[in-house]
């Protein structure tokens, strides 16, 4: 009797399972976090500090067999700031970002693990650098207005709660001075579903 009882409790909980992971499956929801800039400077002279921006827009998941497509579409506002011997420059880029994520997830009973991956493109709206010192007469970065990155991440999912960790690191190569640098950043974000089916 108790081997039944067993067999039939595991029998259950791997339906549970397997139907969490295996029907198809549909969420929309909003979101926002912060994030950590930050660019690869070749050049040793220029120091590079990063500064905390955010981001905050719309996402959307669709799932089966254990994999799911993850459009988003937000607005994120990515801060650097560049020193030298003579001055700093603070910059201030926001953009409509899109990205489109690839990945999977474990997880059952309102608990789950998510991992992905894809490509980002990004349209700059706004452009605003400060000037410190003679630096402002040496040399700026020239953002451009599109731009392309590629994120990696993983997330916890919490009933109707999801945490999101990403590292987007930047493939469209920026102009400061006579040296090329690409931006990369960390974010952390919370992510709310207001529909899910």
């Amino acid at each position: 009797m108790k081997k039944l009882l067993l067999s039939t409790v595991f029998f259950l909980l791997s339906v549970t399972f397997a139907s969490a992971q295996l029907l198809p499956s549909f969420q929309f929801g909003i979101k926002g976090g912060i994030n950590d800039a930050g660019l690869n400077l070749s050049n040793p002279t220029f120091n590079n500090s990063t500064r905390i921006g955010y981001l905050g827009g719309f996402w959307a998941r669709i799932g089966a067999l254990g994999f799911n497509f993850q459009p988003e579409l937000y607005v994120t506002s990515k801060n650097v700031e560049i020193s030298d011997n003579t001055g700093e420059t603070k910059a201030q880029f926001t953009s409509i970002d899109v990205p489109l994520l690839f990945g999977g997830k474990v997880g059952a009973f309102g608990l789950g693990a998510r991992f992905y991956t894809g490509p980002l493109v990004s349209l700059a709206i706004n452009k605003s650098q400060s000037f410190s010192g003679a630096l402002n007469n040496a040399v700026n970065l020239n953002y451009k207005d599109q731009n392309f990155a590629w994120q990696f991440g993983t997330g916890l999912d919490i009933r109707n709660i999801s945490i999101d960790l990403r590292y987007e690191a930047g493939i469209t190569k920026q102009t400061y001075g006579n040296s090329q640098t690409r931006v990369s950043l960390f974010s952390l974000s919370l992510a709310v579903p207001l529909i899910k089916i």
